[in-house]
Formats: C-alpha cells, structure tokens, sequence
C-alpha cells in the first residue's frame, strides 16, 4: 500500500480575498481523502506563514524550504494545493516561489497566473488569439485621467483591473457618475479596467486537465436578482443570484462555450481547474470571454463543486484528480 502523500493546502493571502479563500480551504480540507493524503493547512498572512490546526497557529513555516515542524519532526511536501484567493496565490508569486524549490502545485504557472491575475492583459491576449472580447480601456493610478475622455459605448463596467470577487466593481449607465466609479476602483487597485458591457446570458464553465485532456464542465448560468445590475460581491457571497447548474441551453450554445472554453485554456497554457466567465451574445450568436479565475471557489456558495457534481463526480475523486496532475505535470515541465 502507497503511503499517504504530503500535501500542503495554502489559504490566506494578503488581500481583501483571504475571508473567502478561508472558506474555500475548509470545502478543499473536508474533501481531500485523508487515506491518501496527510493535509496540512498553511495559513499565508501579512504577519507570517504558519501551520495551522483548527483556528490555532502551530508552527512557522521555513520559507527557506517550504517545510514545518511538527511533533519535533521536520515535515515537507509532496505537492502544494492552491487554495488562496487574491495576492500572493492568484497573481503569480506563491507560483514561482514554488518554481523555484521545484515543488509541484495545482493551480496555473506563474506566468500564467500573472497575466490572467491582470484582467487587462488577460482580454488582450484573448483578442490576439480570435476570441471574442468586449472593447475596454485601461486607467493608471499614476497618469491624468479624465473620464469624460473615455469614448466607450454605456453603460461599462469599471472594475480593479487585478483581483477578484468583484470588490470595487461598478456597472456605470451615465456619464457624470463614471469618475466615482473610477474613484472607487482605484480605492482597491493601482489599474482600473473600463470595459463596455456586452448583453447577453452569463455563462461561467469551469474548465480542467485529466490525463493530460483539457476538459469543459458543464456551464452554469448566472442570474442576478432582480435588485441587483450585476454579479458582484453580494449576489456572488450573499445570496443574491441563481445560479442554473448545468445551465439550461441549446445544444449549440453548450457546444461554442465549451469549445471556446477550452481554447482558452490550450491558449493561455492553464493548469488546475479554473472557471472562465462569458457572456452570450444571442444578436451575434457568439460567446465573449469575460475573464478567467484561475484559483475558483470551493465555498459552499461556489459554482465549481456544483458542476463538478452536475458532471458526476464527487469532489473527493475531483481534488484527487487534481493533485495527480499536478504531479504528472511537474515530472514533464
């Protein structure tokens, strides 16, 4: 019998995201099979890392080797699981600490990460490459700005250009209210994105490799309610949406965002499982690639483990998955 592999689950982080990733960790903990797999959560914050147990810190990590001490024994890992929201583990930087003491983990590279982490260079990149994207502008914290000089068809959406969870995020109708929205982005990120809103049916999909395949979830559907203009913070964390899994869709709107889904993936080279959020653009009879999350929930509130069971698996089977990859693909880089 093979002895249980070491795994690291990483969560907090430095940012407004960490609450979330907390929740993501407990759904990762309680369904990573504990007969292949010794867990030890790391808990990454602005103070320290430390192994954690329960809501108590244990030990520091040593960040010169990414192990801790337990029980006097010095424990180190088989492979890191990704679950923070946010910077540092979203953006890039855990990734390529990782790199570099050559420990395989289940999320995308750090270029990958980085880039998509930017939603700005995540649209262009996505453009370069024939997928569809709505027309936006990118704001500087350190340069003029001067909205009435954005010429882009309302209403837009202004967001933090880095992060997720739709902090900061606006839906912007008139012009004289878009430098508040700008304003209040800024209050979250350095970059802002402006970006024309696209109408539609919002589809999310989750999106990973098994056995070397790229594989599309079944989509989800997302429906605001009916007080809210959008899919931010609240109705994402709150309650305040439906969310049809698997969505309820024609055979060949199922068939574009998949394959669409997919091409994404291939295009900008991911690992793990991320979610990538469209909208259906049923004039054009075409999807529009939003953004990608490349490090999704698992909340209970979170749209992934519903469509990993929409797809027949249990999340045990799916975390396990992960991990096996995430191996196979360190051996092969």
């Amino acid at each position: 019998m093979n002895q249980p592999l070491n795994i690291a689950l990483v969560t907090g982080g430095y940012s407004g995201e960490a609450v979330i990733s907390y929740k993501s960790a407990t759904t990762i903990y309680n369904h990573l099979d504990k007969s292949k797999f010794n867990v030890f959560v790391i808990d990454v914050t602005n103070e320290g890392w430390f192994y954690k147990v329960g809501d108590k810190h244990v030990s520091p990590v040593d960040k010169n080797d990414f192990t801790i001490i337990v029980d006097g024994k010095k424990i180190s890992f088989d492979c890191v699981f990704i679950g923070m929201h946010g910077t540092p583990g979203e953006d890039g930087k855990l990734q390529g600490y990782f790199d570099v003491l050559g420990l395989p983990y289940t999320s995308c590279s750090s270029a990958t990460s980085a880039i998509t982490f930017n939603k700005r260079y995540t649209v262009a990149v996505a453009a370069f490459a024939g997928i569809n994207v709505a027309k936006s502008v990118h704001l500087f914290k350190h340069q003029p700005i001067d909205a009435s000089a954005i010429k882009l068809k309302l209403p837009v959406f202004v967001k933090p250009n880095n992060g997720g969870s739709s902090i900061g995020m606006s839906k912007v109708s008139k012009q004289e209210d878009l430098a508040a929205a700008i304003e209040k982005a800024f209050n979250e990120d350095s970059q802002v994105l402006v970006e024309e809103m696209i109408t539609g049916r919002e589809f999310t999909i989750g999106v990973f490799k098994h056995k070397g395949e790229i594989v599309a979830m079944p989509m989800t559907e997302v429906k605001a309610d009916a007080d809210m203009e959008f899919f931010d913070f609240v109705a994402k964390y709150q309650g305040k949406s439906t969310e049809i899994t698997p969505a309820e869709a024609s055979d060949e709107v199922y068939q574009k965002v998949s394959d669409t889904a997919k091409k994404v993936y291939a295009v900008f080279n991911c690992a793990g499982v991320i979610r990538i959020d469209f909208i259906y653009n049923e004039e054009r009879n075409e999807p529009f690639m939003l953004e990608i999350n490349t490090i999704p929930g698992q909340s209970d509130a979170s749209i992934v483990p519903q469509q990993v069971k929409a797809m027949g698996w249990n999340l045990d089977d799916f975390y396990a998955a992960l991990i096996d990859q995430a191996m196979t693909d360190r051996q092969i880089r």
